[in-house]
């Protein structure tokens, strides 16, 4: 399968899925900002890679606006080149309105991610020449006073069958980009990753989230993934 497709019957498979309280709002970029996400992956997306980065799910300031994970816009626009028509979610929260590639709020998860790479290598293609960046769930969740909720708070009953979608879709990429390494970014992330791949041969491990909840990611972010993707033993770190 191609990513497009792994992206279309992931759709296929969530569409049925409902939320309720204390979700109020759930938004779907792999939808509304699809543009952004194909174009993403026809400027990046073509395998193989030796490496690659897995984050829980899209941000309300990243991916939400833009499409395309850790989509901080700015980033997007100004490293990633990436120019896409975004449309707006079913049902919009009015404290999270999508602004798409113009939003000017920074993401800064997203802007850690890329600021990093953009330091480490220079250009895009570089980077994508050895890496690949993805989200193991493609939807943001809200609760009513717009506070972002992550996909582990879900009841079992919600979890459950999103999770076995996401799995499904996460191994059908690996098998797709067959990476030596799958790296979590965040430790739910390298969670999910070692479930679903305990048998495939790879070597899986993660780095700390860049977010700014996170205490860690605020005292050398990028000087933390350098270290631990150097004890994977990644080569160049």
């Amino acid at each position: 399968m191609t990513c497009r497709e792994i992206i279309d019957d992931l759709l296929e498979a969530i569409g049925p899925l409902t939320f309720g309280p204390p979700v109020t709002h759930v938004y779907n970029p792999l939808i509304y900002a699809r543009e952004g996400y194909d174009q993403y992956l026809r400027r990046y997306g073509d395998p193989p890679r030796e490496v690659l980065l897995v984050g829980m799910n899209p941000g309300p300031w990243g991916m939400a606006q833009t499409g395309a994970p850790f989509g901080d816009a700015a980033m997007v626009r100004d490293w990633l080149g990436i120019e896409a028509a975004v449309g707006k979610p079913e049902k919009e929260h009015p404290e999270r309105p999508v602004m798409g590639l113009e939003c000017d709020r920074r993401e800064v998860s997203g802007r850690r991610l890329w600021a990093w790479a953009r330091e480490r290598f220079k250009t895009p293609d570089r980077f994508f020449a050895r890496f690949f960046v993805l989200n193991y769930c493609p939807l943001v969740f809200m609760e009513a006073s717009g506070r972002n909720r992550t996909p582990d708070k879900l009841p079992r009953a919600e979890k459950d069958p999103l999770f076995t979608a996401c799995d499904r879709a996460l191994r059908q990429t690996v098998d797709y980009f067959d990476p030596d390494y799958v790296v979590g970014v965040g430790a739910f992330a390298e969670k999910r990753a070692a479930a679903v791949l305990s048998d495939a041969g790879r070597v899986v491990g993660g780095v700390t989230h860049p977010s700014p909840a996170n205490p860690r990611a605020n005292k050398g972010w990028a000087e933390q993934v350098d270290a631990a993707l150097g004890d994977l033993g990644i080569p160049g770190f």
